[in-house]
């Protein structure tokens, strides 16, 4: 009996003194992989022969466009085998570059790879926008079909993208309706069809459209990121710092994001079928934790091109001046489930804790009578502590079904706490939540 006595108390000091360990699960209640706690950084000696560009042709005249100078490093090194593309100290300018199996990209402290903020140097192809597969325009930094590919370094992607910018207010001046793609702009980095994928400390800024895009991609890991984009003297209009487009485990840690729009925007697809196309997906095993936020529209947004996210973490982070914590766009012409989903231990200032209401800019039935029905279920917001103009900014819809909420620990020092606007969600769960 004692012998049974002491090894129940064993039991509990180790679930006590390491609560994290013990705790570490999806919201669904599955275990969370070793892979999620691997931060190692990127080591270039390990990814064979190192590349300087300026060694292989490549001018420090910051005025000239060199993008088939520096595409001609990266075919080289894969010719030979792969190696490390070393953008030095300097500025160098730059449309749509196109790395291959084995090669990666390095900048250096004071390296700047910079975007032309001439469209015609990204040249149209098939890639994907908006949760559509359409022609369009390349990043600047595009990478398909590699595994293993890298980014790293204490340089700068600089998207240099102020006359795009000025260019898409100018339009939007002239016809209001215009969507976010009639200003022919590129990203600063899409990564497609790729697995085992590390960005690690580089700065990220001034990016023309999105800031960095994965699509159909699967074990990627954004550690140490600084990314930003300007809301102001001109705003930087749909510059998300991190658009996820059905991908599965995914970490982004230890990120600063500023940007003038959404910070971490989970994508996947859009329209009245679109759970039945095949260039759709869903969004799976996604960990965003350790991040510090600037302005942004929201720190963590589903939608609005997002048919299906399961098992979404956002946790352990700093938020100041953002309009949201969290946003549920709710399409109308699109089936949308979004399901298993935690934020806790955040803190900070924002404009509303949660945002849930029908998003119909630029929706499109097709032909499709009826609006389309989604749904949201096992949501849970604990360990909150804000300072917010609102908190719970839910709309009642007969659009969408909400269910199995649940706030927990939750202080907010507000003017409006608009709790009454919960009565919308079934199986809600309401406990520590103080308001002042």
């Amino acid at each position: 009996m004692k012998s049974i006595l002491s090894s129940l108390i064993l039991i509990s000091i180790v679930l006590v003194s390491n609560p994290a360990k013990a705790q570490d699960l999806f919201p669904d209640g599955t275990p969370i992989p070793e892979w999620f706690r691997d931060t190692t950084p990127t080591d270039i000696s390990a990814l064979g022969k190192q590349y300087t560009i300026t060694d292989y042709g490549v001018s420090r005249d910051s005025s000239l466009v060199q993008t088939r100078a520096i595409q001609a490093v990266i075919d080289t090194a894969f010719v030979n085998g792969g190696g490390v593309i070393i953008i030095p100290k300097g500025t160098f300018l730059s449309g749509a570059l196109f790395f291959k199996q084995g090669t990666h990209l390095y900048l250096e402290q004071d390296g700047v790879l910079k975007g032309s903020d001439d469209i015609s140097d990204f040249p149209v192809l098939m890639t994907r926008i908006e949760g559509e597969s359409v022609d369009y325009f390349p990043a600047l930094v595009n990478a398909d079909g590699i595994d293993g590919f890298t980014i790293s370094g204490k340089g700068t992607l600089d998207g240099n993208g102020l006359r795009y910018w000025k260019a898409f207010w100018l339009r939007r001046a002239w016809n209001p309706d215009c969507t976010n793609k009639d200003e022919m702009r590129p990203r600063l980095v899409y990564i497609s069809n790729c697995k085992n994928v590390q960005i690690s400390d580089i700065k990220l800024k001034n990016s023309p459209f999105w800031t960095t895009h994965y699509y159909k991609s699967e074990y990627i890991k954004l550690l140490n990121l600084h990314i930003t984009s300007p809301k102001e003297p001109v705003k930087a209009p749909s510059t998300d710092a991190v658009d996820i487009d059905a991908c599965q485990n995914m970490l982004i840690k230890n990120c600063y994001m500023a940007v003038n729009d959404d910070a971490v925007a989970l994508k996947g697809g859009k329209g009245p079928h679109a759970d039945e196309d095949p260039n759709n997906g869903e969004n799976r095993n996604i960990i965003i934790e350790d991040n510090t936020y600037g302005f942004c529209h929201s720190a963590l947004t589903c939608g609005s091109e997002s048919i299906h996210n399961y098992n979404i973490i956002f946790r352990r982070s700093t938020v100041d001046t953002a309009h949201r914590i969290f946003w549920l766009k709710m399409r109308p012409d699109t089936p949308q489930h979004y399901e298993y989903i935690t934020i806790e231990d955040i803190k900070g200032s924002v404009r509303s804790m949660v945002l849930i209401k029908p998003w119909t800019q630029f929706f499109n039935l097709k032909g499709e009578k009826d609006m389309i029905t989604s749904v949201a279920n096992n949501i849970t917001m604990k360990n909150i502590k804000l300072n917010c103009e609102m908190g719970f900014n839910i709309e009642a819809s007969d659009q969408y079904e909400l269910s199995k909420f649940t706030f927990e620990n939750i202080k907010l020092n507000t003017q409006n706490a608009m709790l009454d606007n919960t009565e919308s969600i079934n199986q809600l769960t309401l406990e520590k939540v103080e308001v002042k």
